[in-house]
Parts: structure tokens; C-alpha cells; sequence
């Protein structure tokens, strides 16, 4: 794992969003597209800021899956992601050759398996990703499942993650946080090429620290980044602030 420590989310997103786009660029010259996995939330707010700034992407031969979204909320409620993902990207680059969200208002089951066969046809070059204040990983909440192979799951939130969606302001009580996501699975991200994790705010550094200093445990979901070949971890001062420089 390269982890690299910035002084601020600004210096951070810069950095995160200027490696994606390099990836996405030496992928479409390598093979003639590109299919990256993006996150939302707060931490991934400055890395698609720089993202949607790059030049020289030809996004009309990259496609994009989308990596977690809570079941049962509407698109048209301020948190969600799909809403997030057109507001904040799709909207502001040129058309993808394709673009798979996921949609919560349907039948789980039924989604989970139209993500499956799209994915398994498009193996992931870049994965933009996050790590929860919970250690989560996507919506993969502590004990995580490592093992299955499914590419897209129904998960429980636990509650320490749904204070958190709480702490962010997407609700307006605990009681409105969905109980419930689709969420693609840790074994699915892993499969990723590259994977870019942005985490910035001091909220995260105890989940950092667990990331990174304990041993690999689903009790730790984001710990499994230690065994990615090519997973680049960006910091920022608050959030690295319970690790040691070395």
C-alpha cells in the first residue's frame, strides 16, 4: 500500500483525482476504455472535484459502476448516492460509454444480480473508494463478509455507520437513516486493478489507525487494502494523525 499524507482535503483531492485520471488515461491507451468503480460521501468530495477537471479523458470509452446505495430512497432525497453520482459527476463530464447505478427503490435481490452480469464483463481498472468512520469498506460494515465472490450484496448497517451518515448531515434523524444498502462486496473491490482510497477529516483517524496498524480482520473491513498490490491511500493531517511518520 503507498500512502500518502497532505496537508488539507484540498491538497488531498487533488492528488487522489490527478492519479484517477492518470490511471483512466494509460487504461484507454492500453486497451481502448476504461471501467472505474466511484464512491460518494464527504471524503470523496475534492478527489471528483479534480477528477471532473482533468483533461485528455475520453469518457465516452469509460464506463462507471457505482459502489454502494441504500435501499428504499428515493433519488430524489438529498442523500442519495445515485442523486450524488449525476449532481456531482455525470453532469459535469462528457457522456460514458456507460454508466451502471445502483437503483435501492427496486428489488434487491433482482439488482444485485443486472449489477453481476454487468460487472463481470468489465473488469475494474481504477476503483475510487473511502474508508467509514466504522472501518467500513463501501457499505460493508464490521464483521465484513471477505469471502463471498458475489459481486453486489444485501448488507445491514450497523449503527455506528448510520450515526455517521447522520453526523454528515444527508439526515435529519437516526430514525431516517435507512437500515439497509446494496453494496458492492469486499472481494468484488479487491478485484479492482488500482484502488484509490481518499480519506480525509480527523472522524477517520481512529479507523485509519485500525486500517492500517491491525491485522487483517473483517472486524477492520478497510484493513484488507494492506494485501492489494496497487492500492494508493491518501491522507490528509487529520485524519493520519494517529500514525506514526514511519
Amino acid at each position: 500500500m503507498k500512502i500518502s499524507i497532505k496537508k488539507d482535503n484540498l491538497e488531498l483531492g487533488a492528488a487522489a483525482g490527478t492519479l484517477a485520471a492518470q490511471m483512466i488515461r494509460s487504461a484507454i491507451a492500453e486497451k481502448g476504455n476504461a471501467n472505474i468503480i466511484l464512491a460518494t460521501g464527504t471524503s470523496q468530495f475534492e478527489t471528483l472535484n479534480q477528477l471532473i477537471r482533468e483533461q485528455d479523458i475520453d469518457w465516452g470509452k469509460v464506463t462507471m459502476f457505482h459502489l454502494d446505495e441504500y435501499i428504499g430512497l428515493p433519488e430524489t432525497a438529498a442523500a442519495s448516492f445515485r442523486s450524488y453520482l449525476k449532481e456531482r459527476f455525470l453532469m459535469k463530464v462528457p457522456a460514458l460509454a456507460a454508466v451502471y447505478l445502483i437503483d435501492g427503490e427496486t428489488a434487491p435481490g433482482a439488482e444485485c444480480e443486472r449489477l453481476a452480469a454487468a460487472i463481470l464483463g468489465h473488469p475494474i481498472d481504477v476503483a475510487l473508494v473511502g474508508i467509514g468512520e466504522n472501518g467500513h469498506l463501501a457499505f460493508n460494515d464490521p464483521p465484513a463478509d471477505f469471502d463471498t465472490e458475489v459481486p453486489y450484496i444485501v448488507v445491514s448497517l450497523d449503527e455506528n455507520c448510520r450515526k455517521q451518515q447522520l453526523g454528515e448531515g444527508w439526515f435529519p434523524t437516526l430514525n431516517d437513516v435507512p437500515r439497509q444498502a446494496i453494496s458492492m462486496s469486499v472481494r468484488q473491490i479487491m478485484k479492482s486493478k488500482c484502488i484509490i482510497c481518499s480519506v480525509p477529516d480527523s472522524r477517520k483517524a481512529e479507523a485509519v489507525k485500525n486500517s492500517l496498524k491491525a491485522a487483517v480482520s473483517n472486524s477492520f473491513p478497510a484493513s484488507i487494502l494492506q494485501l492489494h498490490p496497487d492500492c494508493h491511500l491518501y491522507l490528509d493531517s487529520a485524519s493520519a494523525q494517529l500514525i506514526s511518520a514511519n
